[in-house]
């Protein structure tokens, strides 16, 4: 559907002064304070509202004795007036970044297998060419992570998709499924075993993530397939250090990502049961808005993914996620 042809004379006056008065009437619903606020005198206020309303045609406030309401026409522009107020001071941030030196800031959120590998190369190769960009780094399931960029407080997150809500505003760059297998300490009894069953593993403390959270999700479902009580023992924890020190401690085992327990099976920490687990979690990828710009750099940063994706996984194309 084409959009409408928009309004000269609209774009023309709407200045940072009549979008900061509609924001503030939006406040105060009341032309003097909003004046006040917007520093200016009411009559000045009062004119440049209903040069606004001439342009657009439309009664954007409704005036009565204890002050004003905006209109559904108000609504729209006011939400789109205070967006626009939104980027233009992000935009003043970035200058004054640049100015003193500092060359922007990136966040970025990622899974724990990803924390591991993936992520910190790529922010160390980033760093190495642009030292002064601030990276802001956050850990935690996908579920969350992808909310958190949704709501646009995370540039780039590598994680896995696995709810429709929002899907059609993501792009999806998939390098691959991380393997899972069960842990325990290197001297646990179970190790003695040749090959073990899930049955031989249901009376056993399981330290496990929240309830919620994919992997618990399809150890439960590989219980019910084979008709088996779930693990009554349970620690719950989404942390790592606690739950390699829970396995060092004790005779409690946990379903972990190969790739992040390999240094502690290195040491002799760990070992990895005899035990295979269809664990299949979905693939992680490298997330970003759909039609939305990044800062520049946030761009390296997503750059610097990319490249370092490459090398560490077989090349995946992106993955537009409203496509059926």
């Amino acid at each position: 559907m084409p959009k409408p042809a928009i309004d000269a004379r609209l774009s023309s006056r709407l200045k940072t002064r009549q979008l900061t008065l509609l924001m503030h009437l939006d406040e105060k619903r009341s032309i003097l304070r909003a004046a006040e606020a917007a520093n200016m005198t009411q009559p000045a206020a009062s004119k440049m509202l209903a040069e606004l309303e001439d342009t657009l045609g439309v009664a954007l406030f409704v005036r009565h004795a204890r002050g004003v309401e905006p209109t559904r026409y108000g609504e729209v522009l006011v939400r789109h007036a205070r967006n626009a107020l939104l980027e233009l001071q992000e935009a003043q941030v970035e200058i004054a970044n640049l100015k003193s030196g500092v060359t922007g800031h990136a966040s970025i959120g990622t899974v724990v297998t990803s924390a591991t590998s993936l992520v910190p190369m790529a922010v160390a190769e980033l760093k190495a060419r642009s030292p002064r960009i601030l990276v802001n780094i956050e850990m935690d399931f996908s579920e969350v992570l992808v909310r958190q960029l949704l709501a646009g407080k995370l540039d780039i997150v590598v994680a896995r998709i696995y709810h429709p809500d929002g899907l059609a505003e993501l792009n999806f760059e998939p390098f691959g499924e991380a393997p899972h297998a069960m842990y325990a300490r290197a001297d646990h009894p179970l190790m003695r075993k040749r090959a073990l069953r899930l049955n031989d593993l249901v009376g056993q403390t399981w330290v496990l993530p929240p309830r919620g959270n994919v992997l618990r999700d399809r150890l439960s479902v590989l219980f019910l397939e084979q008709r088996l009580e779930l693990p009554k023992q349970v620690v719950e924890t989404a942390s790592l250090p606690i739950i390699i020190s829970l396995l060092q401690l004790s005779e409690m085992v946990s379903a972990l990502p190969s790739e992040i327990v390999r240094p502690y099976c290195e040491s002799g920490v760990l070992k990895k049961l005899p035990i295979k687990l269809d664990l299949r979690l979905g693939e992680a990828g490298i997330v970003t808005r759909r039609d939305v710009e990044l800062s520049p750099s946030a761009r390296a940063m997503l750059d610097s993914l990319r490249e370092v994706a490459v090398r560490l996984y077989p090349r995946r194309p992106a993955v537009e996620l409203n496509k059926g």
